[in-house]
């Protein structure tokens, strides 16, 4: 299946092209803005080195999307989902973690009411 034509950045006034919303310049410049004034302050306390640990330590034993897996695929572990988010009451224990790959999450995260809805 052919790719999808690069279509011009988002961002107010700029020329790129790019194959997602923003260039790269401007991806950065809106990740920022959104740590910074829509996520919450406490994020940070919550994934610092501890959950880069059990993070690494859970991909170690978990190397496969689990969703993807259950489709009968195989799909490289890219990111660690907390089941019931740490926001809500959630942990980084074992029972809590699920690894997933980048779609997956995306949509996961999408159908729970996360940073895209």
């Amino acid at each position: 299946m052919p790719k999808r034509p690069r279509s011009p950045c988002r961002f107010a006034g700029c020329p790129e092209l790019t194959e997602g919303l923003y260039c790269d310049k401007h991806r950065k410049l809106k990740n920022r803005y959104y740590n910074k004034y829509k996520r919450d302050p406490n994020t940070y306390k919550r994934y610092g080195t501890r959950w880069r640990r059990i993070r690494q330590l859970y991909i170690k034993e978990h190397p496969v999307c689990e969703v993807c897996e259950k489709q009968g695929k195989i799909t490289p572990v890219q990111e660690v989902h907390h089941i019931i988010p740490l926001s809500r009451g959630g942990t980084h224990h074992e029972d809590n973690l699920m690894s997933l790959c980048k779609s997956c999450h995306s949509r996961i995260t999408a159908t729970e009411g996360g940073r895209w809805r």
